[in-house]
């Protein structure tokens, strides 16, 4: 499968919203915002981030075909990366080859990442892209409507 990154188009946000709105994508990730569920909210945010040009924001597509999205976002002090792909994309090695060409694009490090510690997915693609561990901690995941446990990762 062939994976690349381009600029988001106005028609990526239908597919994203189909991504980010899936009850079962939204768990793994756990932390969530309202935007996830409230589609005004979701085209607000997408409008806020594609104006900010201190965001790299990117379509991922696997084989041509919209697997989700991926950013850098924050600071240069504070650079974060996030990911979001859809749930028939998982295990297939897009996460991974996206981020890996995500921070490619990024010449900022340190850069920052979190995830939820149950999330073994997402940590074993951070830690193959070069992250490693700096922290763990408590925080309320509004998609599991509790406190749970995170992990804290930096590329240096």
């Amino acid at each position: 499968m062939k994976i690349t990154l381009r600029e988001v188009r106005d028609g990526d946000l239908d597919v994203f919203w189909a991504h980010t709105s899936d009850r079962t994508a939204q768990r793994m990730a756990a932390v969530t915002s309202d935007y996830h569920n409230d589609r005004g909210l979701f085209d607000a945010h997408w409008a806020k981030v594609r104006a900010n040009p201190g965001v790299t924001a990117r379509t991922v597509l696997a084989d041509g075909a919209v697997a989700g999205n991926a950013a850098v976002f924050g600071p240069p002090d504070e650079r974060e990366v996030t990911y979001w792909i859809a749930a028939e994309y998982w295990g297939r090695g897009v996460a991974g080859a996206a981020l890996k060409e995500l921070v490619a694009l990024e010449p900022t490090r340190p850069l920052y990442a979190h995830a939820a510690a149950d999330n073994a997915g997402s940590l074993r693609v951070l830690e193959k892209c070069g992250f490693t561990v700096t922290g763990r901690g408590r925080i309320f995941a509004q998609a599991r409507d509790e406190e749970i446990d995170e992990v804290a990762l930096v590329l240096e």
